[in-house]
């Protein structure tokens, strides 16, 4: 039998939407506003007004901008994709009322993963990296299930010069990014951390621009890493379940 394509969209073969904010410094590859960064095609919508400064500096300012949000996945929603995530991790506060506007499956955050990763690792300590520890609140922990008393280690790239002035400068941001000097300075932070806390079991990235530097972190203290790729892998697999040849 011949197979019959329906049509009803302007663009086809995007399974995962990303809601983005409205930044202009670079995505090298790994970031997740790269579009390399996967082996699937996805679909982007950029928030406009949602900025790092509006989204990471506060739970309140970030969730006032959920409308926008709102529009942004169904607009993804109508171009077709099955399943939505976002540019930024402190969007845990949106989940339940951005899953809530659309019909296809949402994770805002990386975030997510740590119950998972809590479940892997018995209970063992975990170390999440953010893009500012002073910013990530109980609120945005409680939002993705994550209980006060479990043993996480939060520490932030907010005190980090070539970081901070690249992704948290905001206004005054001037696009450009020292990678080799944001590597070292990720490598750094984590590497602190491990040697605060050597029962840490694994890391999870809060920060979608942290992944590019995973490998790097990964070789300096052998812990597994978890962030963004994954939860993108994740929801790509779920909405377009891979073909098998069913051979043994």
């Amino acid at each position: 039998m011949t197979p019959v394509a329906k049509g009803g969209r302007p663009v086809y073969g995007e399974a995962v939407g990303i809601l983005m904010l409205d930044t202009t410094f670079p995505r090298i590859t790994g970031d997740v506003g790269n579009a390399r960064t996967f082996p699937f095609p996805v679909r982007y919508h950029v928030v406009r007004g949602a900025t790092t400064d509006e989204v990471v500096a506060d739970a309140d300012r970030a969730h006032a901008l959920l409308p926008a949000f709102i529009e942004g996945a169904r607009a993804l929603e109508a171009d077709g994709v099955k399943a939505i995530t976002t540019s930024c991790g402190f969007l845990t506060v949106v989940q339940e009322a951005l899953a809530e506007a659309v019909s296809v499956p949402v994770l805002t955050s990386s975030l997510f993963l740590v119950p998972i990763v809590r479940q892997m690792v018995a209970g063992r300590p975990i170390g999440v990296i953010t893009a500012h520890a002073g910013h990530l609140s109980e609120r945005h922990f409680r939002a993705c299930g994550i209980a006060p008393d479990w043993d996480i280690a939060v520490r932030g790239m907010d005190g980090s010069p070539c970081f901070t002035a690249a992704i948290l400068s905001g206004s005054a941001n001037v696009p450009e990014l020292d990678v080799a000097g944001v590597s070292a300075e990720v490598v750094a932070v984590c590497q602190s951390l491990a040697a605060d806390r050597p029962d840490l079991a694994a890391l999870v990235f809060e920060c979608t621009n942290l992944q590019p530097y995973a490998q790097a972190v990964q070789a300096a203290t052998g812990l597994p890493i978890f962030g963004i790729y994954h939860l993108v892998q994740m929801l790509h697999g779920a909405a377009q379940a891979p073909r098998f040849d069913m051979d043994i």
